[in-house]
């Protein structure tokens, strides 16, 4: 039997993000996988030192535009929870809503790409079709399509008009629509579920083991979701996390469809009950103490450790991301793969080694 080391990344033609594996086949088979990181590393955290707490709302943000909504939500409420801040129930709400619609981009951006990874290039533009919506709701209820840089220390800086709400609310019947439409070609097609039923099998019990975070977990079967934990308004919503049970990639890519009509269901809900009032608390002061923060992200639980120390630059800034959680799972759910799996295995993580490196 012929054995063969492979680099696969961290430039692929499938695979956006810059990961670097180093494959050991033999003959067409995956024996082992080694994971290369270190490519993106930006030092982010260290700015904590350098940054007044307030900007820092800004640089983590940075750490991942996909999801930049969630880390600067996260890193607010741990400085909120250090200041005994509370926020105005109109803020949470609005939280709510732009993160969900974060989530929403996130997840038609991942199923576009995990198309195009077995061949779908149509499907790959269609899922774009309909996020370009989501980014065009970003955009006019914020004044940007990715970087949203809504949040503050003590709540929001922008708010939704009553107009804002009605053109959101319509656009969202018609994104539904979409998402349903593609329903049967990503689920029902034979090629499909040939590329993606039974491969890369995680049970549940190993998600649990290895640390496994967001979709990746619940494609296994754990219902675990920080968004049970009612962070922001999600307390006054109806929420139930999305699982499957079989623990293939396909499971994985149907959490993330059904949580992108979840999100819809999510923000429905929070401008339906929306109060009216203040958006933002003024703050005064300096954060003292020590604090932990978890926000559920589209790729899984980020956790936010927060240490301060009274002045205007904090002690230490620590984040672990959903994707540095996933990847013990990736190199467990390789081996025994053919080679021709690989990118699809991979993307079935939604890996993004900009959060993971910072």
């Amino acid at each position: 039997m012929k054995r063969t080391i492979i680099p696969f990344g961290p430039q692929h033609p499938v695979l956006p993000e810059p990961i670097h594996l180093t494959l050991t086949v033999e003959d067409e088979i995956i024996t082992e996988a080694v994971p290369a990181l270190g490519f993106v590393h930006r030092g982010l955290e260290q700015l904590a030192d350098l940054r007044d707490f307030r900007q820092m709302v800004q640089v983590v943000e940075r750490v991942c535009g996909i999801c930049s909504m969630m880390h600067a939500m996260c890193y607010a409420q741990g400085i909120e929870g250090l200041m005994e801040v509370e926020v105005p129930p109109r803020a949470k709400y609005l939280r709510v809503i732009w993160s969900e619609l974060h989530r929403m981009h996130s997840h038609l951006l991942w199923l576009g790409l995990f198309a195009d990874s077995f061949g779908f290039e149509s499907l790959f533009m269609q899922f774009w079709r309909i996020r370009e919506k989501i980014l065009n709701i970003q955009e006019a209820t914020t004044g940007n399509r990715i970087i949203v840089s809504v949040n503050v220390i003590g709540g929001v800086r922008k708010d939704l008009s009553p107009d804002q709400i009605r053109w959101m609310l319509s656009e969202l019947i018609e994104v539904e629509q979409m998402i349903m439409n593609l329903g049967p070609t990503l689920f029902d097609d034979y090629t499909v579920k040939k590329r993606t039923v039974d491969k890369g099998i995680l049970s549940g019990e190993k998600a649990m083991e290895l640390g496994t975070a967001g979709p990746t977990l619940r494609g296994s079967g754990v219902s675990q979701d920080m968004r049970t934990l009612g962070y922001a308004a999600l307390n006054e919503l109806d929420f139930t996390p999305v699982t499957e049970k079989n623990g293939d990639c396909w499971s994985r890519c149907k959490v993330r469809f059904l949580e992108t009509l979840q999100s819809i269901d999510l923000v429905r809900q929070a401008i339906a009950r929306i109060p009216n009032g203040e958006i933002n608390t003024k703050v005064k002061g300096r954060p003292d103490g020590e604090i932990i923060a978890r926000v559920e992200q589209p790729r899984g639980e980020v956790f936010y450790y927060i240490k301060a120390n009274g002045k205007k630059n904090l002690d230490r800034l620590r984040i672990r991301t959903p994707t540095f959680a996933n990847i013990p799972a990736l190199l467990t759910m390789l081996p025994g793969m053919w080679l021709s799996d690989v990118p699809v295995v991979v993307l079935s993580i939604d890996p993004c080694i900009s959060c993971t490196e910072r």
